[in-house]
């Protein structure tokens, strides 16, 4: 009865002791990170006109692991035991973390302000750093536990609606428990979520790399070259990777700029963008839980180019929208195509990459997606600032302004994507389901 109900949701024993893991995991680093917001800006800094730039540069710690120590964690992956490399760093994360937990027990005032800061900012930047490994590496180890591209596609839907999960209860939990039994229980939670995840990948069977294999690797900097050429003399990889930049330079603006649309254009109270956000979580997990049977349907290839065209023609809905019902309502709409998308792109890319290198298409792949991301962003609020600022103008009698206008475009960058990818992403190869 238990293996039918495994193999039916999460496909077989082994994922399922990898999914489990992260589940747990990942719930602890959101209440993490939200738990450090909230500490810096309203106890540690509280009334500081520091305080904003003080949380800027946790955020900037994580990015600075993901663009500096992404590319360099890819060569290990494809050179280590990917198993052993999880446990690995599951143990560093739970005891930097652990350590954190013990130093705040300390008066906030026993250390300097700048003491404090220093030190979460390392064990930030360390806990994503670690995950530049840890991630690849869990891939890496998915596509060697389940094989056949509706299971995979199952297996990674499974995971996306595990993280849009997170994204919901995630941050609801740490404001209560920092403020209701302080900072130190809210860190233990993470720390734990470590050690639970480390208990599930240790009991995953998969197959180990020989010795021999192993020892016969190249220097560093030759191993990363051998990895850019054959991501570079791969035309699939560079046309899925040209597909996910192009989408990526149009839905970075919906982090810049929602806030915005959500006061200027829909007219509503700025407290209720937790609502849109949940929303949009909301469609995410929806849009997961869908793709594995979608791509059984239409394969993979069809799922991204179709989610991408799809999620596009609803994002320029939704920026056309003038009130917070409506919007709210198109705002899952949209989200299911898109994350449905980003789940049927992992088999085509494990479809694609040769075994020995996806490592180091993973240190190409995320952070060049990362960088697509920040400069939309940046060139989002930059516009929306300077300018855009002032925008208005009246188009066959329908008003436009600055916020529906970028998001107009983004939405067409995103349409774009998935024409091109019609044309370009390899065919289709159905397998059945293991």
């Amino acid at each position: 009865m238990l293996d039918s109900v495994v193999a039916s949701f999460l496909i077989n024993r082994d994922f399922a002791r990898l999914w489990s893991g992260q589940a747990i995991s990942v719930v602890g680093d959101f209440v993490f990170d939200t738990t450090l917001t909230i500490w810096v800006a309203k106890e540690l800094l509280a009334g500081s006109r520091w305080a904003p730039a003080a949380v800027s540069g946790l955020m900037l710690c994580t990015v600075l692991a993901i663009m500096v120590v992404g590319p360099v964690a890819g060569v290990f992956v494809d050179r280590w035991d990917r198993k052993r490399l999880m446990l690995g760093t599951e143990v560093l994360r739970g005891v930097l973390v652990g350590a954190l937990t013990l130093v705040t027990l300390l008066p906030t005032g026993a250390l300097p302000t700048g003491v404090w800061l220093a030190l979460l900012y390392f064990v930030v930047f360390v806990v994503n750093a670690a995950g530049q490994f840890f991630n690849p590496a869990r891939f890496a180890t998915i596509g060697e536990i389940v094989p056949g591209e509706a299971d995979r596609a199952r297996a990674f839907g499974l995971g996306q609606a595990t993280q849009s999960t997170a994204v919901i209860i995630g941050p609801p939990l740490a404001a209560p428990l920092l403020f209701s039994v302080g900072i130190q229980w809210a860190l233990l939670l993470n720390a734990v979520s470590y050690a639970v995840s480390f208990l599930a990948i240790r009991g995953v069977r998969v197959k180990a790399r020989p010795a021999a294999e192993r020892a016969a690797r190249q220097s560093w900097r030759a191993e990363f070259g051998a990895g850019l050429r054959m991501f570079a003399t791969n035309r699939f990889l560079v046309a899925l990777l040209g597909i996910a930049v192009i989408a990526q330079l149009g839905t970075g603006a919906i982090n810049a700029l929602d806030i915005f649309f959500l006061t200027d254009n829909l007219h509503a109270e700025p407290k209720l963008l937790g609502v849109m956000s949940m929303a949009i979580g909301v469609g995410s997990v929806v849009g997961a839980l869908l793709s594995g049977r979608m791509v059984a349907l239409v394969g993979a290839r069809n799922v991204t180019w179709g989610g991408l065209f799809l999620g596009g023609l609803l994002f320029a809905v939704y920026a056309r929208q003038t009130s917070f019902t409506p919007a709210l309502i198109v705002a899952v709409a949209f989200m299911i195509p898109i994350t449905a998308l980003n789940t049927g792109l992992s088999p085509l890319l494990l479809q694609v990459t040769p075994p020995d290198y996806m490592g180091r298409m993973a240190a190409v792949f995320t952070p060049v997606n990362n960088a697509a991301s920040m400069l939309s962003v940046v060139v989002a609020g930059s516009l929306a600032s300077t300018t855009l600022r002032d925008f208005h103008a009246s188009v066959a009698g329908v008003h436009v302004g600055r916020i529906d206008l970028i998001f107009t475009v983004s939405a067409l960058l995103v349409t774009t994507a998935g024409v091109i990818g019609a044309f370009v992403l390899p065919p289709a190869r159905r397998e059945k389901p293991a």
